[in-house]
């Protein structure tokens, strides 16, 4: 007896299991998203005072792709600050520089990455983005620089190893 079509079936129904998985795993992730994002419309979060409750929106508005709505949250989250640790600052810095990156706004996303930087200097997830930025407006030794300071913070760092390998091979 042939195995052949029992085991290309068998692998074919491994795949279509695991396709499914994944599938089902976005469907879940986008519906909590909405749900989320629902939620906060509806609890007023964007006329809020809290700076924290603003970051959140802004964060969901990126996740759903919606970069303008996300920008206006998140310098509204800014102008909420108080007295808010640095970090927090940073990571909204961080978030409202990846909205206007994905505007194609670089010029604007560096500003802002490099205010996340001031405010905590040893950010890889900033210093990556601002190498982004930098690379996007065709600084490449900047570029380059900012991804070598963050293999520095974090030497395993898998996107600023890719972006190094790029980039020394355009110097």
């Amino acid at each position: 007896m042939n195995l052949l079509p029992q085991t290309y079936l068998l692998g074919l129904v491994g795949l279509l299991a695991i396709a499914a998985v994944v599938v089902a795993r976005q469907l879940l992730r986008v519906r909590r998203d909405e749900t989320r994002l629902q939620q906060l419309e509806q609890s007023g979060t964007a006329k809020s005072r809290q700076a924290a409750d603003l970051y959140e929106l802004g964060s969901v508005q990126l996740r759903k792709r919606l970069f303008p709505q996300a920008t206006a949250t998140l310098k509204q989250a800014l102008k909420r600050l108080g007295d808010e640790p640095d970090e927090a600052r940073a990571v909204i810095e961080n978030a409202l520089g990846f909205a206007l990156a994905a505007q194609k706004d670089y010029e604007g996303a560096s500003k802002h990455y490099k205010l996340a930087l001031k405010a905590k200097p040893d950010y890889p997830v900033a210093l990556n983005n601002l190498g982004y930025a930098q690379d996007k407006l065709l600084n490449t030794e900047e570029a380059l620089k900012l991804y070598r300071q963050t293999l520095a913070i974090e030497p395993n760092n898998s996107t600023a190893k890719r972006a190094v390998k790029k980039l020394e091979k355009r110097v």
